[in-house]
C-alpha cells in the first residue's frame, strides 16, 4: 500500500520535488494527496501540471493534515515558515523532510530537533548535493586513502544568480540560503567536524541583493583539517559549478574537482627533484548508484528509512551540525573574530 504524502509550499522549487516524486520507484510507494499554500492558485497549477486530478489542495496546514492524515509531509515553504510547519507535522504524526536550510535560527533547529525527538518520527532535511555522482565519486577518493592523510579543502563558489523573491530581500542571503549546501559537502566529504570559524562577509557595489551576497571564511575541522569557502552570489562573467569547485589536499597529492564531471588526481610518484614528479590516477566510480540522482536520491534514501526504522543520511541532528556552521560563520562576521563552534551543544 503506497504511503500518502502532503507537499507543503507550491512556489519555484515545488516542481523539483514533485518531478522527483513522479519518478517510477517512488510512484510505486508514495502518492501526493495534498498540495498546501497560502497562495491557493500557486498549489492548483503545481497539481494541473503535474496531472494530480485526486489530489487535495488548500491553504491551510491543519486542514488539510486532518483531511488526508498522511505519512509523510514535504516541507518545501520559505525557512521562515519553517518551525510552524515542521513542529504541526510531527505532532500529527507524520514524518517530515524540509528544504534547506534546516532552520534559520540555532533555537528552532533545537526546537525542530526535539519536536522529531518527543514525537518518534524522522525529521531530515533535503541535503540533495550530497546525492549526486561527483561527490559520491570524491567522498569514495579520500576514503580509499589514496591522498594519504588529508590536510586541506578549498572551495570556490561563484555565481550570478537572480532568482527576485525572497532571496533578494534576505539577510545573510548566502551564507544562509546557499552556503549550507558547501558546509555540509565539507563535513561530507572529509568524515570530520568543525571546531572554528573566521568569516568576513559583505555585499559588494552592484549587488541585487540587500545584504551578505558575498563571504569568505576559513574554518578549522578536527584532525587538523583546514577548509576555505570563497563565495558569492553577485559575481557575474565566470560562473563555477553550483557545487562550487574543489582543491582537496592530502599528504600523497591533490585532487581537483569542478564540482561537474572534471576530476584531476595527482599523486607523488618519487623522492627526488624541486618539485616531485606525479602520476595521474583515475577517481573512483561512486560505489552506490542509487545515491546520485539529486532529490530523487534524497527522497528515496528517506523514505527507505520510514519503511525499515533506521535513520536517513541527512538526519537532522547530524544536519544541524552543518547548519551550526553558518550561524557561527554569521557570528564571526558580525563580530569580526574567530568563533568556535561547539558540535556538542549542535547535537
Amino acid at each position: 500500500m503506497r504511503k500518502k504524502a502532503v507537499l507543503v509550499g507550491c512556489g519555484n522549487m515545488a516542481a523539483t520535488w514533485v518531478r522527483a516524486l513522479r519518478q517510477p520507484d517512488l510512484d510505486d510507494r508514495l502518492v501526493v494527496a495534498g498540495l498546501v499554500d497560502i497562495d491557493l492558485a500557486a498549489a492548483d497549477r503545481l497539481r494541473s501540471e503535474f496531472e494530480l486530478p485526486e489530489c487535495l489542495t488548500g491553504t491551510d496546514l491543519d486542514t488539510m493534515l486532518s483531511r488526508v492524515q498522511p505519512d509523510i509531509v514535504f516541507d518545501v515553504a520559505v525557512p521562515s515558515a519553517r518551525l510552524a510547519v515542521v513542529k504541526a507535522s510531527l505532532a500529527r504524526g507524520c514524518h517530515v523532510l524540509s528544504e534547506k536550510p534546516m532552520a534559520t535560527s540555532m533555537p528552532d533547529a533545537r526546537q525542530i530537533r526535539q519536536a522529531a525527538s518527543e514525537a518518534g518520527r524522522l525529521f531530515a532535511v533535503c541535503q540533495n548535493r550530497r546525492f549526486k555522482e561527483g561527490i559520491r565519486r570524491v567522498r569514495a577518493a579520500v576514503d580509499s586513502g589514496v591522498l594519504g592523510s588529508l590536510n586541506a579543502m578549498h572551495c570556490d563558489f561563484f555565481v550570478g544568480a537572480h532568482f527576485g523573491g525572497f532571496r533578494d530581500a534576505m539577510q545573510h542571503v548566502l551564507l544562509l540560503d546557499m552556503a549550507i549546501h558547501t558546509f555540509d559537502a565539507a563535513r561530507f566529504l572529509s568524515g570530520r567536524e568543525p571546531l572554528a570559524v573566521y568569516c568576513h562577509e559583505s555585499n559588494p557595489s552592484g549587488s541585487w541583493y540587500a545584504h551578505g551576497s558575498t563571504a569568505n571564511a576559513v574554518f578549522e575541522f578536527s584532525g587538523d583539517v583546514v577548509f576555505t569557502y570563497r563565495g558569492s552570489w553577485s559575481a557575474e562573467g565566470a560562473n563555477t559549478s553550483w557545487d562550487s569547485a574543489w582543491r582537496i589536499v592530502g599528504s600523497k597529492g591533490t585532487l581537483l574537482w569542478d564540482g561537474e564531471n572534471a576530476f584531476s588526481l595527482n599523486l607523488v610518484d618519487g623522492d627526488e627533484g624541486f618539485f616531485r614528479p606525479l602520476v595521474q590516477v583515475d577517481v573512483p566510480a561512486a560505489p552506490d548508484p542509487r545515491l546520485v540522482n539529486g532529490h530523487t536520491s534524497v527522497i528515496e534514501d528517506f523514505l527507505r528509512a520510514v519503511e525499515s526504522g533506521r535513520e536517513p543520511e541527512t538526519r537532522g541532528r547530524d544536519n544541524i551540525r552543518s547548519l551550526a556552521m553558518v550561524f557561527c560563520a554569521i557570528e564571526s562576521a558580525a563580530a569580526r573574530r574567530r568563533v568556535e563552534i561547539d558540535v556538542q551543544e549542535a547535537a
